[in-house]
């Protein structure tokens, strides 16, 4: 999901460096899903050349798009072409978030689909990833014998979503947990408060940021594999080695009150717990939800200035900008958002915090100048 891209495409080659140094560093789970854009092309393409065997394929079925029974053999089968391969290893009704959702998909044949397709080979291990709360997550859990589950999961979110409680009963079924945002999108290493940061460069123990919050997961024996959307060769190479380092009980309690500080820290600072999934996207209006939050949670974070240029520049200093002034209201986004957030009102208040006076004048002349 989170691959280089220019111009909204994946930059083909620098996911390949990123893929392969992944693979010689020891990582055999890829996870896609089908409305990643040209992600599982991406990856079709790349283990094509020699390296399928090496890798099990995690997609996912886009469940909310299936309205009639024979909708799911269609998307499955333009998954495996997108692949390039006969089977997928672990397969996910993506974006379950409650029994209900399961129920009408069980009411589509997906139940007996799935079975069919175990049968023949074409997928070997059936999963879901949740976004809901853990009161959803145990009767879904219970709803099917699933093999896996996929949960947001980091040190942030320990009590939301399906949680250490969710988690934990996962484990008691004996259900591998796949564990995703393990860093929030990257938002728990570097768009750490300066609060954090001096926590950690403060800390008896000198981990990264990136560090602490992996050990913190692989600490857990509930944890199965840690998903991490790396987009540069130095994360793969930096979220590896952590991994190589780190086991069940590696976190000694000193190291435990680091996180407590940094948990609190963050508490503090951060107003919209936006990870930056995108899944609220594309925007009917045009209005670039991910980075309007991450621009406004900049400015609560010790850096207005820098929250004030990098909302100027990735939202307004643009042919046709994509700032939050744009929203108009109709809520799609907010039908897709995994956190559940109140999307449109948080737009308002980018708006009114991001978009005063001042800087629509300002605007106003730069635009003339680069003659927009």
């Amino acid at each position: 999901m989170r691959f280089p891209k220019k111009g909204g495409s994946i930059i083909q080659s620098e996911a390949e460096k990123i893929m392969k140094a992944a693979i010689d560093a020891g990582v055999n789970y890829f996870d896609t899903a089908y409305i990643y854009s040209g992600s599982e092309e991406s990856v079709g393409t790349f283990l094509s050349k020699g390296y399928r065997e090496r890798v099990n394929i995690a997609t996912k079925l886009p469940h909310y798009l299936i309205k009639h029974a024979g909708d799911t053999d269609r998307y499955f089968e333009e998954q495996k072409k997108r692949l390039k391969s006969d089977h997928v290893e672990f397969y996910l009704m993506h974006m379950l978030s409650d029994l209900q959702t399961w129920d009408r998909l069980v009411g589509l044949g997906v139940d007996k689909w799935i079975e069919k397709k175990k049968k023949s080979g074409e997928i070997k291990y059936v999963g879901f990833s949740f976004h809901g709360n853990s009161q959803q997550f145990k009767p879904l859990l219970d709803a099917y014998d699933w093999d896996f589950c996929q949960i947001q999961y980091n040190y942030m979110d320990e009590n939301t979503q399906a949680g250490v409680e969710g988690l934990r009963y996962a484990y008691s079924k004996g259900v591998m947990v796949v564990i995703m945002e393990p860093l929030r999108g990257g938002r728990l290493t570097y768009s750490l408060p300066k609060k954090a940061v001096k926590i950690i460069e403060e800390a008896p123990i000198k981990h990264s940021a990136a560090e602490w919050g992996l050990r913190w997961l692989w600490n857990q024996p509930e944890v199965g594999v840690i998903l991490s959307g790396m987009n540069t060769t130095n994360q793969v190479e930096e979220n590896t080695q952590v991994a190589s380092l780190s086991e069940v009980g590696c976190m000694s309690d000193e190291e435990k009150l680091v996180i407590n500080k940094l948990k609190k820290a963050v508490n503090e600072a951060v107003k919209i717990p936006c990870t930056g999934c995108g899944y609220c996207m594309p925007c009917p209006a045009g209005v670039d939800i991910p980075m309007c939050f991450t621009s406004y949670n900049l400015k609560y974070t010790d850096k207005y200035t820098e929250a004030l240029r990098n909302y100027v520049l990735c939202t307004q200093a643009k042919k046709v900008p994509t700032g939050a002034s744009k929203c108009i209201k109709c809520g799609k986004c907010e039908k897709h958002c995994p956190q559940t957030l109140p999307i449109r009102e948080n737009l308002e208040k980018v708006k009114k915090e991001l978009e005063g006076p001042f800087i629509r004048v300002g605007l106003k002349v730069a635009r003339k100048f680069m003659k927009f």
